[in-house]
């Protein structure tokens, strides 16, 4: 297919390189591919974006060959950080303290936050990127566009433009919008969690076509909407990074934030245990963080005996986290114990499904995690009440460490990669 021929696409993103962890991987991954399959990608972003996490690396990984259009993002933690530097910088990258934990700027803030900035702190982006967006969209004869979130407040650009342009309008929903955990931790007032159905119920029932991550999140819309959706889950890419070998150490290593309600106490308990009974595996054990994590997390750790066996090594690149993926002995996957995650698959899971290491995953029964895992071959899966099977399989673990045998044998992985994943897309683009 010709460059004339392809059709182009809009896409209006808050997350893109420089920003770091997982929010930005998704979209750079199809707008690297996209042109494959006779789409040419158009991407608008922020000019001036407040992203908690940088990677510079990402941007070598932006095609050379795509338009990206910027203009200016107004938000407010630049304001909140003259009050609480720390906090706005922690709630801003989605660490929330504990409501007992929680000094009285944070619970401020959280409520301002939650009520005044709906459906998010990135709201008056909306009205100047519509006008800005109107007039490119028109002079470029763009019949479609995508809006990805969070933040949702993009998808109100869509709605708007969609009302005004008639444009077709993708809706790609990264996770879910009034059933994220977090919301909880919002002080939501009765007319706020109004306001956020209200506006999510209207981006459901005008975007074109909806696009979700997880068989959960699909299940949840088709009970508020009969509109089209299609799950697209996020994946990997191939890359050229490479390690010589696995660590000395019998490291469990878990890559990406640790919230405070991602505190797989359990886990810690049996660590513990063995550690306290089996001098062995005391000598060789190691727990690596690599990523953000809660204080919580952190003594909650060390009340369980574990001070001595634990690396935090905080945020790194992502060829970095790579490398530490494929040196590690086990990779941990933790998700908090309740429904509203069932539907969160973390992006990391497709990358740790590559990197030829055995997964330890923790959360809720039946979730869609699990179900990767299970058809994958790539791990185990436990959920929070299964401590005697959790401990029985990580001696089973080091027991195969010990022997030079702990390996994994993945299975089914094509339809995980990014490319493969990208040409589904395309055919929702170009029939939509």
């Amino acid at each position: 297919m010709t460059e004339m021929s392809k059709k182009k696409v809009l896409i209006i993103t808050y997350y893109w390189p420089p920003a770091g962890g997982p929010g930005v991987q998704r979209w750079l991954k199809f707008v690297k591919y996209l042109p494959d399959f006779g789409i040419e990608p158009i991407v608008y972003c922020p000019e001036n974006p407040n992203y908690p996490i940088m990677d510079k690396s990402l941007v070598n990984e932006i095609p050379n060959t795509i338009t990206i259009l910027k203009q200016p993002i107004n938000e407010p933690y630049g304001l909140a950080s003259l009050f609480s530097k720390g906090g706005s910088k922690k709630i801003s990258s989605g660490v929330i303290p504990k409501a007992k934990k929680q000094s009285l700027i944070e619970k401020t803030m959280l409520y301002v936050r939650g009520n005044y900035f709906i459906p998010d702190a990135r709201k008056n982006w909306v009205k100047p990127s519509v006008s800005f967006l109107s007039d490119y969209i028109k002079k470029h004869q763009i019949e479609t566009i995508v809006t990805t979130g969070p933040p949702h407040s993009l998808h109100l650009i869509g709605l708007q433009l969609k009302a005004a342009l008639g444009v077709k309008w993708l809706a790609d929903f990264r996770d879910p919008w009034t059933t994220i955990g977090y919301h909880k931790d919002l002080k939501l007032t009765a007319a706020s969690k109004a306001k956020h159905l209200h506006l999510e119920q209207n981006v459901l029932n005008s975007a074109d076509e909806i696009i979700v991550t997880s068989n959960h999140t699909k299940n949840e819309f088709q009970t508020k909407t009969s509109q089209p959706i299609s799950v697209i889950t996020n994946g990997y890419d191939f890359h050229s990074v490479r390690v010589e070998g696995k660590d000395e150490k019998f490291t469990l290593s878990h890559i990406g934030s640790l919230l405070s309600e991602r505190n797989p106490v359990v886990l810690w308990e049996t660590l513990s245990e063995l550690i306290e009974e089996n001098s062995a595996f005391s000598e060789a054990f190691k727990l690596q963080l690599i990523g953000v994590v809660s204080d919580d997390v952190i003594e909650s750790i060390h009340q369980n005996g574990l001070k001595d066996h634990i690396n935090v090594v905080g945020y790194v690149s992502h060829d970095e986290a790579l490398r530490f993926q494929m040196k590690s002995q086990l990779l941990l996957l933790i998700e908090i114990d309740s429904e509203d995650t069932k539907a969160i698959i973390p992006g990391k899971i497709f990358e740790y499904l590559i990197s030829e290491t055995p997964i330890l995953a923790i959360g809720p029964k039946d979730s869609d995690v699990e179900q990767i895992i299970k058809s994958t071959n790539t791990g185990t899966y436990f959920n929070y009440h299964q401590k005697v099977e959790l401990k029985t399989q990580l001696l089973s673990y080091f027991e195969a460490f010990q022997n030079k045998t702990l390996k994994v044998n993945a299975i089914g992985l094509q339809p995980y990669s990014r490319k493969a994943l990208t040409e589904k897309l395309a055919g929702l683009l170009k029939h939509v």
